[in-house]
């Protein structure tokens, strides 16, 4: 029984990673027609130097709170699906109301606070740079309550094992092409994000309404699943922002680089996010509800799934590392290389995109022992590796940046996901054998 057990769960993994899959392969396409006329309209120039760096900014506490609301809430919906459904609709109202509250506030700080952090002589920007990103900066600050909502909106999607929210995150792309195509200036940057973001929250929160899966918020807090959601939400805090400051600080490293650096390092990494995106997300959505039930019920061992899904994913990532290093310069030329966007920009890029290449088998492996330690809710556990994220990313940039420029940043970034994939993956099989000794 245990047997077909394993068989029913590796089935629903991959039906879940195929559909999952499909729907980024249809967001990703829009972000890539987004970033071929970004490059055709302002090529490697100070206008996207700055708008990176505030995008990168201003989505910098999504990127934390996004995760963690995710990594905490399906678990939690999964469990209360399980065991005590009729408590189900006040938490969420309540914590929808929570969110909003919060959401706006984070905006009104945000609106205040990066305008003022743009301007400071410590992030290395150049003059006209900051001129611009003052003006990008009060716009794009509104994007983190509409992203946080949507954020919200998208794990109660993923939590009854749906993927429209992986659909929708193509939107602000596709807004972004409309806009870049349509109007001039830098006005189709500001506009063209904040609608995006806007409508991938309002269709989220339909879809939700159409099914019934979502309730008025309600503004107090006598749910009893608020101390589990606490417990696990000050942890993942702690731990997804150790990992994520880990990344904002590559675009510190960059910014004292000299002017481009930003804006190659960003080509960079919107293609390796297209690589990684497509596979990683669609890894971690079928995973984590899958691995959630599985964990509930305990009818099996979740760690056992994750080797194997590890393995096999390391594999399929050294096959596309091998492919991409081959397929690199067609792929920059492809995509950006055209208006102020010339052969030398696609041959800084490619050489920095192969060094970035490094990363996608040992991200996998990160990935799938990541999202079973989320699964088993040991949260203490994820901030541990947030704190050796950070610890492994600052000394390796330190040893490689001075040789080797933009390229030791992402040679850091790989020997991170190396280091704490190999952390998590000791403390699965510790635990894995402390439970075999127990029965």
């Amino acid at each position: 029984s245990h047997i077909a057990c394993l068989g029913r769960e590796h089935k629903q993994i991959a039906r879940d990673m195929f559909i999952v899959s499909c729907f980024m392969l249809i967001g990703k396409c829009a972000g890539a027609a987004k970033e071929m006329a970004v490059a055709w309209r302002y090529g490697i120039s100070e206008t996207v130097d700055s708008y990176v760096f505030v995008f990168n900014l201003a989505q910098f506490p999504v990127s934390i709170l996004g995760l963690v609301i995710g990594s905490v809430l399906v678990p939690l919906a999964v469990r209360i699906y399980y065991e005590e459904p009729q408590s189900l609709a006040n938490f969420r109202a309540e914590l929808l109301g929570a969110t909003l509250w919060f959401a706006a506030g984070l905006g009104v700080i945000a609106w205040i606070a990066i305008p003022w952090m743009v301007q400071q002589p410590w992030i290395g920007l150049t003059i006209k740079q900051v001129n611009l990103a003052r003006q990008i900066a009060p716009y794009l600050a509104w994007t983190i309550p509409l992203a946080i909502i949507a954020q919200l909106f998208a794990a109660w999607t993923m939590a009854n094992r749906r993927h429209l929210n992986t659909l929708l995150e193509g939107m602000p792309a596709l807004t972004i092409l409309l806009a870049v195509l349509y109007l001039s200036g830098i006005r189709p940057l500001i506009w063209g994000t904040l609608a995006g973001f806007a409508l991938q929250a309002f269709f989220l929160y339909l879809a939700l309404m159409k099914r019934n899966e979502l309730e008025f918020p309600a503004f107090s807090f006598h749910s009893i699943h608020w101390h589990t959601f606490y417990a696990g939400f000050g942890l993942m805090l702690v731990g997804q922002f150790l990992m994520s400051f880990a990344s904002l600080l590559d675009q510190l490293f960059a910014a004292h680089l000299g002017p481009g650096s930003l804006a190659t390092l960003g080509y960079t990494n919107r293609i390796l996010a297209l690589i990684l995106g497509l596979s990683v997300t669609a890894i971690s959505r079928a995973l984590l509800p899958v691995l959630s039930l599985t964990h509930t019920e305990g009818k099996i061992s979740t760690s056992r799934i994750a080797i194997i899904w590890a393995v096999l994913l390391g594999v399929i990532g050294i096959l596309i590392t091998a492919l991409g290093y081959f397929l690199t310069p067609m792929i920059v030329s492809i995509l950006f290389e055209r208006g102020k966007f010339t052969v030398e920009d696609s041959i800084h890029v490619s050489e920095l995109l192969r060094y970035g290449l490094i990363q996608i088998p040992f991200y996998f492996g990160f990935i799938v022992f990541i999202q079973t330690l989320l699964s088993q809710r040991r949260y203490k556990c994820i901030a541990i590796i947030g704190g050796s994220n950070l610890v492994i990313k600052i000394v390796l940039a330190t040893l490689f940046i001075p040789f080797l420029g933009l390229k030791g940043v992402l040679l850091s970034t790989a020997g991170v996901y190396l280091g704490s994939g190999a952390l998590a993956a000791l403390m699965l099989l510790f635990q894995h054998q402390k439970k075999l000794k127990t029965l």
